[in-house]
Parts: structure tokens; sequence; C-alpha cells
């Protein structure tokens, strides 16, 4: 049964404050970035003197900073040569691939891909438990395997060999901007031995009010994030991921994600989620002074092996759409705090227009409402926290209510997350307007180490230094 609509609030002009820096404009669309150099729009990601226990202390939130890195946000791109997968044409009868059949990114570099790659049209996100009797050697074994098959199926190209799990499901496609991305979970380390050897950074994140986990979806001892712009390619990596985990690992969950697709829309700055908002405007920015000091885990700052990676909150979120869908096109503006249709904040101007925090209706009201979700999830109302969001949508069919069983697959990367997601979970606990039309139903953590150079497999200096 649809909840109805929370009465509309009276606003006050206590606590207000400006809202961080926007996302890149239409006309950044499609640049690429080399290696960026990381940095946010906001200000210093810590408040001074709140020790890692003060922030993962009591936390109850009832609501999400929802978001998408927008289209300036790259990674190192390459058109593909050509390798069409098992035939090693370019595509069939020889012909040329399109633009989105050539777009590739690459393998190796100082941070794994899927990150830093331009929003993707297609995505499996899974979490593998390591089979009883594995441990670090078998574990090793596995992440060369899976390194040496994301390369080549990066690049378009089939993985042979004795014994080869290729299924030549994509074998008339290029690269379509796959990427295939790994991490550790919490667990990962005990059962190879390791514990010694795990960040503080995977302790457990705190329970939320909002949060009705199911724990068959959440955590894990490995997880691989895939990403593509061609529904095939990103299954076709899946299967071979999965097939190549066999005797070492076995799924514990796994779920699929969606966005728009590339050339689908004449405006194509940020994606829009199933509630039809413009979403992930406020994400930050590689050209920003310290992005990667919020993103990326520097050398010295942690265990050696994860210099150069990122911690990964992943979190199913499930829309009551038939709730949200009751509300007004108004009502609805006002829980989010910007247009919807061209996700302008309510107090005017276009999406990257800085908000006017501290404007006044005719009545005498804060244009956007004290709990609008823009207002509250922004850095500057978080002691600084920056997260870069990378989500994906979901549908998963209907329940036995008939209501959708749709959202958003979350994922936000960040150096800690301590100092990114825990503070904005927090501050969306007091209060965000959006919060009765989400729910929270799994959670995971992962530390995702640096980039593999050449001739290296992910997590090498883990299992070898």
């Amino acid at each position: 049964m649809a909840r109805k609509p929370a009465p509309q609030q009276k606003q006050s002009r206590q606590g207000q404050t400006r809202e961080g820096q926007t996302q890149q404009g239409p006309e950044e669309k499609g640049q690429e970035e080399k290696e960026p150099s990381v940095v946010s729009a906001a200000s210093p990601p810590s408040p001074s003197g709140v020790s890692r226990r003060t922030l993962l202390g009591t936390a109850g939130a009832t609501g999400l900073a929802l978001g998408a890195v927008g289209a300036g946000a790259g990674y190192a791109l390459a058109e593909s040569g050509g390798s069409g997968g098992g035939s090693g044409e370019p595509g069939a009868a020889g012909q040329p691939l399109t633009s989105v059949g050539r777009d590739r990114a690459m393998f190796h570099g100082k941070h794994q891909p899927g990150i830093l790659t331009p929003m993707q049209a297609r995505g499996h996100l899974v979490a593998f438990d390591l089979a009883p009797g594995a441990g670090r050697k078998e574990a090793a074994a596995l992440l060369r395997r899976w390194s040496a098959a994301a390369e080549r199926l990066m690049a378009g190209e089939p993985v042979t060999g004795a014994g080869s799990p290729d299924t030549d499901v994509a074998r008339d496609a290029g690269p379509s901007l796959l990427t295939v991305t790994f991490g550790f979970g919490h667990s990962f380390f005990a059962r190879t031995g390791m514990e010694r050897r795990r960040p503080t950074e995977l302790d457990a994140l705190p329970e939320f009010s909002s949060d009705r986990l199911d724990k068959r979806r959440s955590d894990g001892d490995l997880w691989v994030q895939i990403g593509a712009n061609d529904a095939l390619v990103a299954f076709h990596a899946l299967r071979i991921l999965q097939k190549e985990a066999a005797g070492a690992a076995k799924v514990r969950w796994q779920m699929n994600g969606f966005n728009r697709s590339p050339g689908a829309t004449a405006y194509p700055m940020t994606t829009r989620n199933l509630m039809g908002q413009i979403d992930g405007t406020n994400n930050p920015k590689p050209t920003e002074k310290d992005f990667d000091r919020r993103v990326f885990v520097a050398a010295g700052d942690g265990p050696d092996w994860m210099a150069g990676g990122s911690y990964a909150v992943v979190r199913r979120i499930r829309m009551l759409l038939d709730d949200w869908e009751g509300l007004s096109l108004g009502e609805q503006e006002r829980v989010i705090g910007r247009r919807k249709s061209d996700g302008a904040p309510l107090s005017g101007g276009k999406e990257t227009t800085q908000p006017k925090l501290e404007a006044l209706d005719k009545d005498g009201e804060l244009v956007v409402p004290v709990d609008a979700h823009a207002r509250i999830s922004r850095p500057d109302q978080n002691g600084g926290a920056a997260m870069l969001r990378r989500p994906f949508s979901f549908h998963d069919g209907f329940d036995a209510k008939g209501e959708p069983d749709a959202g958003l697959l979350f994922i936000c990367w960040q150096a800690d997350p301590v100092r990114g997601f825990v503070p904005v979970q927090r501050k969306l606990d007091r209060g965000d307007a959006l919060s009765p039309f989400i729910r929270h139903e799994s959670s995971a953590l992962f530390a995702v180490p640096g980039g593999a150079g050449k001739g290296e497999y992910v997590g090498q200096r883990l299992f070898e230094s």
C-alpha cells in the first residue's frame, strides 16, 4: 500500500549554507582524462579533531546522496584497432565498428578502470566467497586469471589458451568501453591468513536506520564490477569471469544494472535515475585540485598495496516508485530541491547554477526547502565530506503487491569511507525529505587496489610484497 505524501513543512532560514561545486557542463562531454589530477570542489574532507571511532559511532541514516558521475569524468580511452571478438574482425563481415563499439578503456594504469570511466549503459556487480579450502595461493592464482582475462576482454579480444572459458557471446563486437574492476572484502583477509594486511578502512560500516539489509545480498570476500556500453559484451565478461573462478570461489550475490545508452539523448550532461531526476550534478570532478586526495589512497596513507586504490561502498537502494509517482511535480521538486526538467535549482538558472539557498518565496519561505535532498547532501553540509558516485539503475520485476522492485545500485568511491560515505549518511538521517521514498536493502564495502602495471595482475602487491 502506497504511503501518503508527507505534508509540506514550513521552512526556516536556520542552518543555511552554500551548495558545493557542480558537475561539468555539456561542452565537456567526451573529454578524456589521461592521468586525472584528482580534485574536489568542496572544502577539506575531515573536520579537525574528529576521530575514526567518533565517525563510526552511533549513526542512523534514512537517506543517501543519490548520484552518478557526470559525462566529463573520464578514464584513459583508446579507439580499438578493430578486434571484434572471436573472429578477430572489426565487426560483422569486416565492417567498421560504430563509435560505441570502438570505445576502449585501458586495463593497465595507476588506477583500476571503472572508477573514472564515463558512465556505461550496462553493469553487473558480483560478489564471490572463496571456496572451502581455498586460501592465499588459490586467491592469487584467481586474480592472475581474472586480470589476464579482463585485459583481453577490455581490448575486444577473445580469451584464448588451453581450456579457454570463452563463450563467443561477443565475438562480433568491439570493446564497447568494457571495464572490469576488482576488490577485496573484510572477510577475505581472514580466509587467506592475511588479517595483518587488512586496512582499517574496511572496518564494518555503522548501522543506519533506513537499513533493511538482506545479509545474503551483502558483503563478500571478493567483488567484481563490470561495465560496458553493450549488454552482450558485459554479459560475456561476467560469464567468463564466473567460469574462471570455478574451484576457487563461488558467487555470493549478483546484481544487474543499466543507464541511458550513449547517444540516446541530445542532453548528455548528467544521467537520470528511475525517479526521473537528473542525478549527480554535484559529483567532484577530476579537474579539481583535491580530487585525488578525496577519491584515491595516496602512497603512505595506508597499506602499500592500496596506493592508487579506492574504497567502494555498494548499496542496493530500492525506490518506492508507487509512492514517489503519487506526488505532484511540485512536491517531487521540493523533495529534491531541483527542477525535474533540467536539474536546475529551484532558485533559478540551469543545472550548473549555484542555488541561492537563502532565497525566499512570496510567502517568506525558503525556495529550496531546508530538508531538500540537494541541500542536505552537499559537501559543505557534511564537514566537506565528498565521494565520487557512479551508480547503475536496476529493475528486477514486480513484487507480490505489483510494485516495481527497482531503484539504484549505488556505488561510491572515496579514499576513506569514514570520511566520505559515513558523514553524508549521518546528515541525511537528520531529515532528508527523500528518505520516505527509498529503502536500503543490501550493503557492502570493498578495498579496491590500485591499477596493475604491464605484466602485473590486480592485487599483486598484496599477495607478493
